[in-house]
């Protein structure tokens, strides 16, 4: 499910960006991806949204990352391991998996990453999952699970 057809659209305060590779929605406590099909998510595209993000948010902001894998695409997953290295503002991360692919390469990324990664079967359970992990759980954060 797209995350314009969720219940969450019009439920969360939500930014929607669009790049020709795919879109992004920024809110409070994290960011939902859904990349074009048959895109090839690469460093130069991950940079440009990158730039977009440190334009949005707070300069040290920390924020959880939801891959909504609704189209089948190709990354480099050590591509993130360099943006975590370099940046650190994600938290943690879910990927939303719909077909025994995307779990293979979700696993493959869950391997390589020093952030916590959960594999999901749905939106809803990606976008809870997050809202409720520790870092969030601080008195800085006030929210409630939707």
């Amino acid at each position: 499910m797209k995350f314009e057809n969720s219940k969450y659209y019009n439920t969360i305060n939500s930014k929607k960006i669009s790049f020709p590779f795919g879109n992004f929605y920024l809110s409070e406590y994290f960011i939902v991806s859904e990349i074009n099909e048959g895109e090839h998510f690469d460093s130069n595209k991950i940079q440009e949204v990158i730039k977009c993000l440190f334009e949005h948010y707070d300069k040290n902001f920390q924020i959880g990352y939801i891959s909504n894998r609704v189209n089948s695409y190709s990354s480099d997953p050590l591509q993130w391991v360099k943006v975590n290295a370099e940046h650190n503002f994600i938290l943690a991360s879910a990927i939303v998996i719909y077909n025994d692919f995307s779990f293979i390469n979700a696993t493959i990324e869950k391997n390589l990453s020093n952030k916590s990664i959960k594999r999901c079967d749905t939106l809803d359970q990606a976008i809870n999952w997050i809202l409720n992990i520790k870092e969030f759980k601080s008195p800085l954060h006030n929210f409630k699970t939707l």
